[in-house]
């Protein structure tokens, strides 16, 4: 049995005294005997340890290194600092960990070269993170790579949970407040102030024991090998990007109806995302989405409405302006579609263009949600909605209910998905006018 699935440890740091001494207090009722709304959770204000100096250096990691090593099977809390709001890359600013035996440490990765034996000592351990998808890119560009992970905040998910962000899954299960103030800072910021520390500290000072009662009501529920293979498709599954044109990804470029306007708006992306990888800015922070899409839309009209389009702060309009003739000029057969193709075609297409897939993937989205509602899960954990439009698409005819299991299973969902989700799309389909083939 893996770590995830070890009956959860009791006792520990969450004991009463303990839990005080680093708890906001919270004011007793004056009357104790009258019948009160249930407490605000404590406020969970700093580290149980005391706050720890940043590690900027190779000595203090390997002590810590040391400590972890003297428990080889604690699982290891991490998270990870990014600055993605100012900076273009997703680099980590700041790695914490915290096991039980060694404490938290709180990691500088810009300042020295991360040593193998970092690796070495979390290689065997059970990771624990909180929307781990988010976090696995940075901690890979520094070679650490889980063995075996914990997602607290997808456990949360297939428990049903109304509110999974960390702060509302600490209170849900621990009954204490996470202050979530600086979780839009700059980290690349050196030094790093004190509160911001703090704060980080926490990030990872409880999460063990959060996941100790998740999987705890994940057994309960029945759910806890749906959550293990759902964790282990985490660490193997493939990223890949969301746009084959990563400028089509522009909010807003569906209001751009001319060619000419696309290519300006490709243009101009491009000029913006050379500007921010060269100087290390956020593309937002070089200009916006919106003014770009303002831009390409005055450009066809003439250099003076472009240039008012732009904000006024931009630097060097005038080779804003060169990119943008040299789109504008271009022929006609090098100008981009009015849309990226995708296959699929987008379901919003469908209901006016494909309506008998549009009436198909109506009925079997439905019976996925009701599906799901029984399970006490989202829809798109239960089966994810562009798996199951793929289904719709390809399959005119239901088949019988272990075609629909091999097709989904093909389709990359997972074997519980497939348990649970392919006699409902098989009957579904029945009762609605599908054909069996």
């Amino acid at each position: 049995m893996t770590a995830a699935a070890q009956e959860p440890r009791t006792g520990g740091p969450t004991s009463t005294d303990e839990a005080t001494s680093r708890r906001d207090p919270v004011p007793a009722s004056a009357d104790a005997t009258a019948v009160a709304p249930a407490a605000p959770a404590a406020r969970l204000s700093a580290p149980r340890d005391g706050l720890t100096p940043v590690i900027d250096r190779i000595q203090p990691l390997l002590a810590w290194c040391e400590a972890a090593a003297s428990a080889p099977d604690e699982p290891v809390a991490v998270d990870v600092e990014r600055a993605s709001s100012y900076r273009y890359s997703s680099r980590a600013y700041l790695l914490q960990l915290r096991t039980e035996a060694a404490g938290t440490a709180l990691v500088d990765p810009v300042a020295f070269t991360l040593p193998t034996t970092l690796r070495t000592t979390l290689a065997s351990r059970e990771w624990v993170l909180h929307a781990a998808t988010q976090d696995i890119p940075s901690l890979t560009d520094l070679d650490l790579v889980p063995g075996r992970l914990f997602d607290t905040e997808l456990a949360a998910r297939l428990l049903g949970m109304p509110r999974v962000g960390l702060g509302a899954v600490v209170e849900d299960t621990l009954h204490l407040a996470l202050a979530k103030e600086h979780s839009a800072a700059d980290w690349s910021k050196r030094p790093l102030p004190e509160p911001w520390l703090v704060y980080a500290a926490l990030d990872v000072e409880v999460l063990v024991e959060v996941r100790d009662i998740l999987a705890e009501r994940l057994r309960e529920a029945g759910k806890l090998d749906w959550a293990l293979a759902e964790f282990d498709h985490l660490l193997h599954r493939d990223v890949t990007p969301k746009h084959a044109e990563p400028w089509r990804a522009l909010h807003g470029l569906g209001t751009l109806r001319h060619p000419q306007q696309l290519a300006v708006a490709r243009a101009l992306w491009e000029r913006r995302d050379e500007i921010a990888r060269r100087e290390d800015l956020s593309p937002h922070r070089v200009i916006k989405d919106r003014e770009i899409v303002a831009a390409a839309k005055a450009a066809v009209a003439s250099r003076g409405a472009f240039e008012q389009a732009l904000p006024a702060p931009l630097r060097r309009k005038d080779a804003w302006w060169q990119v943008t003739r040299a789109a504008l000029e271009l022929p006609a057969a090098h100008l981009p579609a009015r849309s990226e193709a995708t296959y699929p075609p987008p379901h919003k297409l469908w209901s006016k263009k494909h309506p008998e897939a549009w009436d198909r993937y109506q009925v079997v989205r439905d019976a996925i949600s009701q599906r799901a509602e029984d399970l006490e899960m989202p829809t798109e954990n239960l089966l994810t909605p562009s798996l199951l439009r793929q289904w719709v698409w390809e399959h005119e005819q239901v088949g019988s209910e272990e075609s629909v299991e091999a097709d989904l299973e093909q389709l990359g969902a997972r074997p519980w998905q497939v348990e649970q989700s392919g006699p409902v799309i098989h009957r579904a389909g029945l009762e609605h006018g599908f054909r069996e083939a």
